[in-house]
């Protein structure tokens, strides 16, 4: 029988949100009033009604020169050229693979935008045509960088760098796209022993670091070997700091995680995702975060 494990109730702390250095961010819900200025131009997320330019969505305002927006808190992704994104195939298509990234429209992922396995570089023939599905199928995940983006707001994607392709083994999390900071890089090998792609669109990949780096198959040789059991602790510690910071909305970045896997050391895996575990490692990974930008 399963052990089963009980908590008594106990009362909820009230958390100070800290202040950036730029001060408090400022917080709207739809139909609040950002400012009635009439000289304030309107940008996404907003509207005007009687000389008021008022919030249509839940999140913060931002400002760039005359130009007021609402960044929704929680959002599908918005592709923009250049970001890096994990997605999974959902159809093969003519010269084409559809891909979910987490956006309102599927992504697209063209047969010319790829390398081929070897990292050939040639016009595409009938012959690589009828063979997609042995590069890549359904279900397969995959890393890439935003080529596009349409008018209707669908992502274009490319894998002709060999750092991206087709993933092997690893754990897929799934969060906010807003929570994932931009950052230069978004392949990361961290000092604990495992690797984590951000995309940008909210998808986390985290994997073992690779001891030599395979750049002869052009992304898409998967390493099936059994993965060793303290690389899978290692990852699962991961998944489960990611899913703590998540929880707590701190933004997910390679010094965050590393902070938080480096708190919870003390507890169990498992015990990470109890609340009053959670509290501790964020409230000590947010307090060494602030004594960083000190």
């Amino acid at each position: 029988m399963a052990a089963v494990s009980m908590r008594l109730p106990v009362a909820r702390k009230t958390v100070v949100p800290a202040a950036s250095r730029g001060g408090e961010k400022h917080l709207v819900a739809p139909g609040d009033t950002i400012t009635t200025d009439t000289g304030y131009m309107r940008g996404h997320g907003t509207y005007v009604e009687d000389e008021k330019l008022i919030a249509s969505v839940a999140g913060v305002v931002e400002r760039v020169n005359k130009l007021v927006c609402v960044r929704a808190l929680k959002t599908r992704y918005n592709g923009e050229v250049g970001d890096i994104v994990v997605g999974r195939i959902t159809e093969v298509q003519q010269k084409r693979w559809k891909v979910e990234t987490n956006s309102r429209l599927d992504s697209v992922l063209l047969l010319s935008s790829m390398n081929l396995p070897g990292g050939e570089l040639r016009r595409r023939s009938a012959e690589d045509e009828l063979a997609m599905r042995d590069y890549l199928q359904e279900g397969d995940l995959i890393s890439a960088e935003v080529q596009s983006v349409f008018s209707d707001g669908a992502v274009s994607l490319h894998t002709r760098s060999l750092k991206y392709g087709k993933l092997g083994q690893g754990v897929l999390v799934q969060v906010s796209p807003s929570l994932v900071k931009r950052q230069k890089t978004h392949f990361h090998d961290l000092p604990c022993g495992a690797s984590v792609i951000l995309g940008n669109n909210g998808f986390i990949w985290i994997y073992p670091t690779a001891e030599q780096k395979d750049e002869e198959a052009g992304g898409f040789t998967t390493n099936l070997e059994p993965v060793p059991l303290s690389d899978r602790e290692v990852i699962s510690r991961l998944r489960n700091c990611i899913l703590a910071l998540v929880t707590q909305k701190l933004m997910l970045f390679d010094t965050s995680i590393l902070y938080c896997y480096e708190a919870s050391l003390p507890h169990q895996i498992k015990d990470i995702l109890k609340p009053e575990v959670m509290e501790e490692i964020v409230l000590e990974t947010r307090q060494r975060l602030l004594d960083l930008e000190g």
